[in-house]
């Protein structure tokens, strides 16, 4: 993937010298979410999976000159109809006072880019139903609401318990 530029804005693969960077975007994203009580990541997590042997996630970071504005992070998924990988984005998030510069689209097109590159099928992602002006910048870039699908998950001791029945 090859970095973007537009004027003052540039993206990049985050390296692990970006942890403390990375983390401040997810608790800043957690905090406009309503969620800033779920975060439990640390540095020593994030180092471990995005740039450890375990890595499962990437990153790319948006920059305005030098200052970091926001953030993409993502990870492979599989879609067994199209027979090809995906990218599916964790979280998209650029800094409250840099948005409407068109940041987040370029976020997106660049992975959008690299779901290319990568002969990837598809780009998927989860917004919260409260989150309008994020529903709606989606589909002003094309993006369907899947509404006929419902997220599910399995945490903490739910997750526990599901895997003691193995």
């Amino acid at each position: 993937m090859q970095e973007t530029d537009s004027k003052h804005f540039t993206i990049r693969k985050a390296e692990k010298a970006d942890v403390p960077v990375i983390l401040d975007f997810i608790n800043k994203l957690a905090e406009y979410e309503r969620l800033s009580h779920e975060v439990v990541a640390t540095r020593a997590d994030l180092e471990r999976y995005l740039f450890g042997d375990e890595k499962v996630a990437e990153v790319l970071i948006g920059y305005e000159e030098e200052l970091p504005v926001g953030f993409a992070l993502f990870f492979h998924n599989f879609s067994t109809f199209l027979g090809k990988p995906g990218i599916y984005l964790e979280d998209l998030f650029v800094l409250e006072e840099h948005r409407s510069k068109g940041y987040g689209t370029k976020l997106l097109a660049s992975l959008a880019a690299l779901a290319m590159e990568r002969n990837c099928g598809r780009m998927e992602w989860a917004v919260l139903d409260w989150n309008e002006p994020s529903i709606e910048f989606y589909k002003s870039l094309g993006a369907r609401m899947m509404d006929e699908w419902i997220v599910n998950r399995v945490t903490g001791e739910s997750l526990r318990e599901l895997a003691g029945k193995y």
